[in-house]
């Protein structure tokens, strides 16, 4: 179910996060610093998302966990960049995950357990960098 934090903002953060309770804590956090944060709960309709052409011109960053349901962290991130290429993305993996799994895909990684403010600071970097504007 697609959620946002403030849907009159000009630039999207998606969250592609399955567990309630992380969602609204993560959305909250983020809609406070950085506006439009969407939710959604599982990687086919993230995918589904970004097909539309209206929410992908807006879209600057996803963040999205390692497990997703059905589908795993890399395989999504790949399904991602087929269809948006330059879209940064920030995955939160848990302690037994390797970013070495992501060796081959532009992704910055952040392990589980983090501190919010090292999740804010990382966001703030992606979306401040130029190159990652999609157009």
């Amino acid at each position: 179910m697609l959620r946002r934090t403030n849907p009159g903002s000009m630039a999207t953060i998606l969250l592609v996060e399955d567990d309630p309770l992380q969602a609204f804590l993560t959305m909250s956090l983020l809609g406070r610093q950085f506006g439009d944060v969407c939710r959604a709960t599982d990687a086919a309709e993230a995918l589904c998302l970004v097909e539309q052409p209206e929410f992908a011109e807006k879209l600057r960053l996803v963040i999205a966990g390692h497990s997703l349901p059905g589908i795993r962290g890399p395989v999504f991130v790949s399904e991602l960049h087929s269809r948006l290429p330059q879209l940064p993305v920030l995955v939160l993996g848990a302690p037994e995950v390797l970013p070495a799994e992501y060796t081959d895909q532009p992704v910055a990684f952040l392990q589980r357990p983090f501190v919010a403010e090292k999740m804010l600071s990382l966001t703030r970097e992606m979306l401040a960098n130029d190159k990652n504007v999609v157009a």
